[in-house]
């Protein structure tokens, strides 16, 4: 572009044109406002950032940004999920008063005999029941506390660096799914009981807790000997980041959050100087 051409473009784009308002009836001007093409361009700029900037502030500090995708935080999703467990509770004590009330309707009409009540009365297995222990169950459970007290069958002493680190088992109950690294399953799936007590398989210290959509309730542990541990799929975490555990402390309670369709049950990893290891391997599942 030559310096001829580029003068004209720039005194066509400013050159100011007079915008005039005149009363219809006496023709007289009342209002006059001079733009050019450069200034009509500047201030049309402006006012899109502006529109931008105040929708995007909206958007942030308002609940608005809770209806975006992939936008809703760990406190909502905590509180969504809380909602859900509440909800399934009170549907529950509804089963068990509504079953209760039958029970009494029945008594009263004659269809069922007073005597007759307690055996049908499935109310009352529902109850936590507070019994006095006999003294065959005192004995008994004196004598397997004592038998237990030193079975190490829930570890596994494993050689790692020179040492060998005692593993604890993280949840009773039965394995589900197994490690697979073809197909990208770096853990084992142990299914479990709702809020049944996740243990710390090895002291450390917590360095993340936090929920993600596919993976729930999650809380990983540092170790010794470059081991970390990782729990998914929790129903509730006793732990916070930096806190630090014991061998079979409990950090978490299983349940069945995030993406999953599986039932109730926990993912548990076990990491090694950056790479995952089969937790077979180094801890008794049996």
């Amino acid at each position: 572009m030559s310096k001829t051409t580029s003068k004209a473009f720039w005194e066509k784009i400013r050159f100011k044109y007079k915008i005039s308002f005149l009363n219809e009836n006496t023709l007289e001007e009342v209002f006059s406002l001079r733009l050019s093409r450069l200034t009509s361009l500047i201030a049309l700029f402006l006012f899109a950032v502006f529109i931008i900037t105040l929708t995007s502030f909206v958007i942030i500090k308002t609940p608005i940004r809770n209806y975006l995708p992939g936008y809703l935080d760990a406190d909502v999703r905590e509180k969504i999920i809380k909602n859900a467990l509440t909800a399934e509770s009170l549907e529950s004590e509804l089963a068990v008063r509504s079953l209760y009330l039958d029970n009494v309707s029945a008594i009263l009409r004659g269809d069922i005999k007073v005597e007759e009540a307690a055996v049908i009365d499935s109310v009352r297995s529902a109850r936590d029941i507070n019994l006095e222990k006999s003294e065959q169950v005192s004995k008994f459970v004196e004598n397997y506390e004592e038998e237990e007290k030193y079975n190490l069958s829930g570890f596994s002493p494993i050689a790692v660096g020179g040492e060998k680190p005692m593993f604890y088992t993280p949840v009773k109950g039965i394995v589900s799914s197994t490690f697979d690294r073809k197909e990208k399953h770096y853990g084992i799936d142990i299914a479990s009981t709702l809020h049944a007590p996740v243990m710390a398989t090895m002291k450390g210290m917590v360095i993340y807790t936090g929920f993600d959509p596919n993976a729930g309730y999650v809380i990983q542990i540092q170790h010794l000997n470059g081991f970390v541990s990782v729990y998914k799929h929790n129903a509730k975490l006793l732990k916070s980041q930096g806190d630090a555990v014991g061998a079979g402390e409990a950090i978490a309670l299983a349940g069945n959050t995030g993406n999953l369709s599986t039932g109730i049950h926990l993912h548990f990893e076990l990491w090694l100087n950056g790479k995952p290891v089969n937790p077979g391997e180094y801890i008794n599942f049996d």
